[in-house]
């Protein structure tokens, strides 16, 4: 609205400036399909935010805004939450966020098993002396320190992270296979009591890697009980997703009921072809959990392939000790051979090796195993344990072991919520040094446009559900993951036409399209489909947090 300025002489100053009033709202997004992260159909509506909330939802038009947005034609929705973030490093590179942004993700949420802390000196100077691409200073050493951190330096998403139960067994214990004393248990156990206090969401868990492979049932139990006082989640990698997965789901059910505490399979799957039926019992478990009224979910990523290291399927005992040790080992020509002999890995031809330390090793980035066995004229087992050694390094791969059809299912379910299980990069160095999987770029966007509109599997409502109220319930967040007034304004504006994954496994570096206006407790950090460079984002902090 233009004003109109009379002579001053006409009106006195006071009633000029009566006459010309000020915006009412800081930001106004007008018109859009307005998805409240409920799952209850969307209404055309305008959404005002003042500061960093959402004050008023409905029809605006006597308001006025500072900032208007026409979001006419496009959906507005809650930011998204991922579940699963390995942001922990990529952010402390370029806080941006650039892969997750571009897809609405407004929280990251880490931990899986490993955490930023707690840590004790000898892990501060392992992680400092592990650095490659990305260096950085570590001046924390513990998880709240680690995420505060994080928002002093300035982020463009929320962060928040469950304490990995391998970070406080490590703490206490380092790699070693055995149980924990009664002391380094009770150590263990405080540590979590810091980082729920600390803000915490929760225990994360990674059972299938060292040396979370040696906890006991009973450990996790003990650990998972102080989680439960501050009504925090268990969330796990279960101990096995292939031939073993059943007795791996129980196990988590069997913490939940001991516990009480909610709990979360973190990127449930059934891998290998032998396995895939499986996951129809898998599902039928989680379900007859629930109708006793337990309160168990997972989480997924949308895609057929997994991803993690070339070490994987070597036996545990030729990995305690960690990564130092594992190496050493492998370079005993004795040793070498028992691994050959024991090592059970999958067809060489569905494993992609996409990530290496040394650079001299790099020009085999994107091959498969079979590929580099055949160029390098050894057997494929042997082919992986050289390459470890040489690159001293466990090699990030990526692995074909899924079946499209269970992810169809996996989506359909309305206890599934969403995640990336990769870093959140940008398509340019260092990040471009590896080639990741498309995950870390398209996870979200391929729930919106393959599974969503493509090929109808749930709703629009519902995708945008399980990406924004369900997980914040799951977590208890306050005042996030809906759309209502009041609520932190972390919102996404995008064409549900348009809205897609680009990335794909030869070409993984390509931001996702469709997504035009990102906010992060009311801040504009994409606009028009262009980063903004605003770093609101912020330590999100669990259910346990104290302000001490």
């Amino acid at each position: 609205m233009k004003c109109f300025f009379p002579t001053a002489a006409l009106i006195p100053v006071l009633l000029l400036t009566a006459a010309c009033s000020k915006p009412e709202h800081d930001i106004i997004i007008r018109g859009g399909s307005v998805y409240d992260g409920s799952g209850r159909p969307a209404e055309v509506a305008d959404v005002a935010i003042d500061g960093d909330r959402i004050t008023k939802i409905g029809d605006l038009k006597g308001h006025t805004g500072r900032k208007e947005i026409n979001a006419k034609g496009l959906a507005v929705a809650p930011g998204f939450i991922n579940m699963l973030s390995w942001a922990n490093e990529s952010l402390i590179q370029d806080g941006r966020s650039l892969s997750d942004i571009y897809q609405g993700v407004t929280l990251e949420v880490m931990g899986e098993g490993i955490s930023m802390g707690p840590l004790n000196e000898e892990m501060r100077q392992q992680r400092i002396s592990r650095q490659n691409d990305i260096r950085y200073e570590v001046p924390w050493t513990s998880l709240g320190e680690y995420l505060q951190h994080m928002e002093d330096s300035g982020i463009s998403t929320n962060i928040a992270s469950f304490v990995g139960a391998s970070s406080v067994r490590i703490f206490e214990m380092g790699y070693e296979d055995r149980e924990p004393t009664h002391q380094e248990l009770q150590n263990m156990k405080q540590h979590v009591h810091q980082a729920m206090r600390e803000g915490a969401m929760g225990l994360g868990s990674s059972l299938p890697y060292i040396p979370a492979a040696f906890s006991s049932t009973s450990e996790l139990i003990a650990l998972t009980e102080v989680v439960a006082g501050y009504d925090g989640m268990y969330i796990s990698h279960i101990r096995n997703e292939g031939d073993e997965i059943i007795a791996a789901v129980e196990e988590l059910i069997d913490i939940v009921r001991e516990t009480g505490v909610r709990g979360e399979i973190y990127h449930l799957k059934v891998s290998h072809k032998r396995n895939w039926g499986k996951l129809d019992e898998v599902i039928a478990m989680i379900e007859e959990a629930r109708s006793e009224g337990l309160a168990v979910t997972a989480d997924i990523y949308t895609y057929h392939a997994s991803s993690t290291g070339l070490n994987y399927d070597l036996p545990d005992w030729v990995k305690e000790g960690g990564l130092e040790m594992l190496v050493k080992r492998l370079k005993d020509p004795a040793i070498k051979k028992h691994v050959i002999e024991e090592t059970d890995m999958i067809p060489p031809e569905d494993v992609l090796l996409v990530s290496f330390r040394n650079k001299d090793l790099r020009h085999y980035t994107g091959k498969s195993l079979a590929q580099i066995a055949e160029m390098r004229g050894t057997e494929p087992v042997e082919t992986a344990l050289d390459l470890i050694v040489e690159d001293n390094s466990r090699i990030g791969t990526v692995r074909f072991t899924m079946s499209e059809e269970n992810i169809r299912k996996k989506v359909a379910l309305p206890w599934v919520s969403l995640c990336s299980d990769s870093g959140s990069i940008a398509p340019e160095a260092p990040f471009t040094n590896s080639q990741p999987h498309p995950r870390a770029y398209g996870s979200f966007a391929r729930l919106l446009g393959k599974f969503v509109r493509e090929e109808k599997i749930i709703t629009l409502e519902e995708a945008i559900h399980r990406m924004t109220g369900l997980p914040a319930s799951n977590l208890k967040l306050d005042m996030r993951g809906l759309l209502s007034p009041g609520f932190y304004a972390d919102i996404v504006v995008f064409n549900p036409e348009t809205v897609a994954d680009l990335a794909t496994f030869e070409e993984p570096h390509q931001l996702a399209q469709g997504m035009y206006h990102v906010f992060v407790n009311g801040e504009q950090v994409l606009h028009d489909g262009e980063h903004t460079g605003a770093t609101p984002g912020r330590f999100v902090k669990g259910p346990g947090w104290i302000n001490e």
